[in-house]
Protein backbone atom coordinates (compact mmCIF):
# COMPACT_ATOMS: atom_id res chain seq x y z
CA UNK A 1 0.00 0.00 0.00
CA UNK A 2 1.21 3.65 -1.01
CA UNK A 3 2.09 6.03 1.76
CA UNK A 4 -1.03 8.52 0.12
CA UNK A 5 -3.74 8.72 2.45
CA UNK A 6 -7.07 6.76 1.37
CA UNK A 7 -10.18 8.36 -0.16
CA UNK A 8 -12.97 9.00 1.90
CA UNK A 9 -15.30 5.20 1.17
CA UNK A 10 -12.37 3.51 1.61
CA UNK A 11 -13.10 0.32 3.29
CA UNK A 12 -10.00 -1.65 5.35
CA UNK A 13 -8.91 -3.85 8.33
CA UNK A 14 -6.68 -2.46 10.59
CA UNK A 15 -3.94 -4.46 12.23
CA UNK A 16 -5.05 -7.60 14.09
CA UNK A 17 -9.38 -7.00 13.35
CA UNK A 18 -11.85 -8.91 12.45
CA UNK A 19 -13.86 -5.84 11.90
CA UNK A 20 -13.98 -3.75 8.66
CA UNK A 21 -14.12 -0.21 9.04
CA UNK A 22 -15.12 2.51 6.64
CA UNK A 23 -13.19 5.96 6.42
CA UNK A 24 -15.31 9.16 7.04
CA UNK A 25 -12.62 11.92 7.56
CA UNK A 26 -8.88 12.63 7.36
CA UNK A 27 -7.16 14.59 9.64
CA UNK A 28 -9.39 15.15 12.88
CA UNK A 29 -7.81 16.99 15.75
CA UNK A 30 -8.95 15.87 19.06
CA UNK A 31 -8.69 15.50 22.23
CA UNK A 32 -5.96 12.69 24.03
CA UNK A 33 -4.73 12.93 27.25
CA UNK A 34 -5.03 16.53 27.58
CA UNK A 35 -3.61 17.68 25.16
CA UNK A 36 -4.75 18.35 20.74
CA UNK A 37 -3.13 15.76 18.57
CA UNK A 38 -4.41 14.67 15.04
CA UNK A 39 -4.40 11.16 13.25
CA UNK A 40 -4.49 10.45 9.73
CA UNK A 41 -8.09 9.10 9.45
CA UNK A 42 -11.34 8.66 11.75
CA UNK A 43 -13.66 5.48 10.58
CA UNK A 44 -16.76 3.29 11.71
CA UNK A 45 -17.66 -0.16 11.60
CA UNK A 46 -18.61 -1.26 8.33
CA UNK A 47 -21.51 -1.72 7.81
CA UNK A 48 -23.41 -0.84 11.40
CA UNK A 49 -22.35 3.29 9.87
CA UNK A 50 -22.11 6.28 11.95
CA UNK A 51 -23.08 6.04 15.83
CA UNK A 52 -20.25 9.22 17.15
CA UNK A 53 -19.52 7.60 20.32
CA UNK A 54 -17.84 4.80 18.57
CA UNK A 55 -15.74 6.82 16.17
CA UNK A 56 -12.38 5.08 15.80
CA UNK A 57 -9.28 6.94 14.82
CA UNK A 58 -6.03 5.21 13.65
CA UNK A 59 -3.22 5.94 11.54
CA UNK A 60 -2.10 5.14 7.40
CA UNK A 61 0.68 2.44 9.24
CA UNK A 62 -2.53 0.52 11.02
CA UNK A 63 -3.59 -0.36 8.21
CA UNK A 64 -3.42 -4.03 7.23
CA UNK A 65 -5.48 -4.46 4.63
CA UNK A 66 -7.58 -2.55 2.06
CA UNK A 67 -10.63 -4.03 1.06
CA UNK A 68 -12.44 -1.33 -1.36
CA UNK A 69 -10.54 2.00 -2.22
CA UNK A 70 -13.49 5.20 -2.16
CA UNK A 71 -14.20 7.14 -4.81
CA UNK A 72 -11.38 9.44 -6.32
CA UNK A 73 -11.33 12.18 -8.96
CA UNK A 74 -9.76 15.90 -9.16
CA UNK A 75 -11.41 17.19 -6.27
CA UNK A 76 -9.48 14.35 -4.45
CA UNK A 77 -6.02 15.34 -6.17
CA UNK A 78 -6.75 18.93 -5.08
CA UNK A 79 -7.73 17.92 -1.50
CA UNK A 80 -4.10 15.73 -1.36
CA UNK A 81 -2.03 19.02 -2.16
CA UNK A 82 -3.79 20.62 0.21
CA UNK A 83 -3.75 18.23 3.13
CA UNK A 84 -0.32 18.22 2.95
CA UNK A 85 0.35 21.86 3.25
CA UNK A 86 -2.16 21.81 6.02
CA UNK A 87 -0.37 19.00 7.69
CA UNK A 88 3.26 20.43 7.08
CA UNK A 89 2.00 23.36 9.05
CA UNK A 90 -0.05 22.13 11.95
CA UNK A 91 1.20 22.84 15.55
CA UNK A 92 -0.40 20.13 16.87
CA UNK A 93 1.48 16.21 16.91
CA UNK A 94 0.21 13.32 15.24
CA UNK A 95 -1.09 10.72 18.28
CA UNK A 96 0.86 7.53 18.01
CA UNK A 97 -1.61 4.39 18.14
Amino acid sequence: MTNELLPLGSIIYLEEATTKLMIIGRGPIFESDGENVYSDYVGIIYPEGINPEDAIFFNHENIEKLVFEGYKDEEEERFMEVYKSWESELEVKKVKM
